[in-house]
């Protein structure tokens, strides 16, 4: 994995806003209505090649597809594996609970995007039978990144991690969370495999060892919680097997949506367990205004030997566009925080299209993001690189 050995480098979390035409296809096929194949073929490989140029243009340095092709960043499995099937029923989260106006403002919101809270369940043994959707996907990546004459430090694709799986497409069959995440691990790990394959890095998705704090296991008194984040870890660990693991990159977060997040668990509950992970990297929020004072923790807890920090410096849910100064002094605080300006890559809190259709930010607004964040990079790296 490529550091930031002679300036700051630049990526982002993964999901970016899909052209409208491309967003409703989805939502649409999610749903279980009827759509044109080849007309979402085409969307799909036309909005690919733009947000790959898009993201070349806005200066970001290791890029991937945006999600292009997937209704959901974790719920696009079950057109993949077998054994998904009803509706799975996502208790709300806690700070959801607390406010219930803004629980009812965000349903609203979400009301004409792809299935989140009411995703598929698992209903029989969960298997992985045809790599060629992920391969397709991989394939449009390549030939759109090729066909640009501009080029990416580094390419990287997204997957689910076994945990968060687990907790948003939930179980009716195993009956016990611990098989069902066992399970889980033992058939994504084909698709892992197939993106190292691919030369692209692997980013594992994993918010689950945060955010399922206060949604899954929010009943459960704090040390049950950790456990279950050890358990997620390893589940992760066995899916990576044979894959290096400076190949592979871990992202974490508290749920990417605007709201109180008043029950979130502290970085400091999880940061050490999250060093058991096989990963190269750790991607993590800190510019919102909930976890923005967490970087301390890494002084308490500092990064294992090799390992790269990729703190979000642009905040993911809001339409506000991050100015250059305020991104260099976040990058600056990653880098006092760690101790080496070469194991930091400037990030964004979290994806900007996690689910078609339930987008915080206008996608204008989005560009507008990453050019700041590349702009504040270059200012970032004038002062750390002198």
């Amino acid at each position: 994995m490529r550091r930031s050995d002679d300036r700051i480098l630049t990526t982002h979390v993964g999901s970016i806003p899909r052209p409208p035409a491309l967003r409703d296809l989805l939502v649409r096929a999610d749903r279980g209505e009827a759509v044109d194949g080849a007309a979402l073929e085409r969307a799909t490989e036309a909005a690919i090649r733009d947000v790959v140029g898009r993201q070349l243009d806005a200066g970001i340095d290791v890029g991937n597809d945006g999600e292009q092709p997937r209704p959901g960043f974790s719920t696009y499995v079950v057109d993949r594996m077998q054994g998904f099937g009803g509706e799975s029923k996502r208790p709300l989260a806690r700070d959801l609970v607390d406010f219930p106006d803004y629980a009812e403002m965000l349903a609203r919101r979400r009301s004409a995007a792809a299935r989140i809270a009411n995703a598929p369940q698992a209903v029989a043994e969960v298997k992985y039978t045809d790599l060629a959707p992920a391969t397709r996907e991989c394939d449009l990546f390549e030939r759109a990144t090729e066909a640009n004459p501009k080029k990416f430090v580094e390419r990287f694709m997204t997957a689910a991690s076994p945990g968060v799986m687990a907790t948003i497409l939930l179980d009716a069959h195993y009956r016990s969370h611990e098989r069902y995440v066992t399970a889980l691990a033992r058939e994504i790990k084909q698709e892992y495999a197939l993106i190292h394959r691919r030369g692209f890095v692997l980013q594992v998705d994993c918010p689950d060892l945060a955010m399922e704090r206060v949604r899954f296991f929010q009943h459960d008194p704090l040390e049950r919680f950790q456990e279950m984040v050890k358990l997620h870890v390893d589940a992760i660990n066995q899916a990576t097997e044979g894959i290096p693991a400076d190949r592979i990159r871990l992202h974490v977060c508290w749920g990417n949506y605007d709201g109180p997040h008043t029950h979130d668990v502290p970085m400091e509950a999880v940061l050490p367990l999250l060093y058991r992970a096989r990963g190269g990297a750790l991607s993590i929020p800190f510019a919102n205004p909930r976890h923005a004072h967490e970087y301390k923790v890494l002084k308490r807890h500092p990064l294992p030997d090799g390992m790269l920090l990729i703190p979000g410096v642009i905040d993911s849910t809001t339409n506000y566009v991050e100015h250059p100064e305020v991104v260099a002094d976040r990058i600056a605080q990653a880098v006092d925080a760690v101790g080496d300006r070469t194991r930091v890559i400037a990030s964004t809190d979290c994806g900007f299209g996690t689910f078609a259709g339930s987008e915080n930010v206008a996608p204008s607004v989005v560009w507008a993001k990453l050019r700041a964040l590349s702009e504040g990079a270059a200012l970032a790296t004038r002062r750390l690189f002198p």
